[in-house]
């Protein structure tokens, strides 16, 4: 079958969840700069989780140009994926309104996680339908940064019980990797 409405939902989704985000973000009472102080935690995950959706929308938007079709197995690996995004408002809301203490940071981490492991299956599934010689295969390689990702955020979700900081520091290093957008796709594809 097509991808186009498997596409659609995606896209519909990580804009929902984006909106819901913004929406935690409360205007405070007061009219000075300082008044916007109590807000910096809540700004500050929200900008963190803002990076992570616009990521997975952004390498999700590169892997699907490489995939030609999708099956039902591929359309339940993607909802496993959007249910874990679907996560990141409700633990972004709790991690910055409670200072980012360690077990709201440490619940963010395993969301972030769940999110990773479903990418990778998601990725695996399609793998499946499209054939190892596929254009798809070609593009995924090893995935070397998806794989150490995974072993970052395990780190994290433990550390943030002792050092909740690091943990984020930690998250952040995950976010710095995938900044610029995989090229291995775009690569193939030219």
């Amino acid at each position: 079958m097509g991808k186009g409405r498997l596409e659609a939902f995606s896209d519909g989704v990580y804009a929902i969840l984006i909106t819901i985000m913004v929406l935690e973000l409360r205007a405070p009472r007061g009219t000075g700069w300082s008044d916007l102080a109590p807000l910096l935690p809540v700004f500050c995950s929200y900008v963190l989780s803002f990076i992570f959706l616009g990521i997975y929308w952004s390498n999700h938007h590169h892997l699907f140009q490489a995939v030609q079709k999708v099956n039902g197995a591929a359309l339940w690996a993607n909802l496993l994926l959007l249910f874990w995004l679907s996560l990141i408002p409700f633990t972004t809301a709790w991690m910055g309104s409670n200072h980012f203490a360690g077990p709201p940071v440490s619940l963010y981490g395993a969301v972030l996680l769940g999110a990773a492991v479903s990418y990778y299956v998601l990725v695996r599934v399609l793998l499946a339908h499209h054939g190892k010689g596929s254009t798809l295969a070609k593009a995924i390689g090893s995935d070397f940064k998806g794989k150490v990702s995974v072993v970052i955020y395990a780190l994290a979700i433990v550390g943030a019980f002792f050092v909740a900081w690091f943990a984020m520091a930690l998250y952040i290093l995950v976010a710095v990797l995938w900044l610029v957008p995989d090229r291995r796709i775009e690569k193939v594809l030219a």
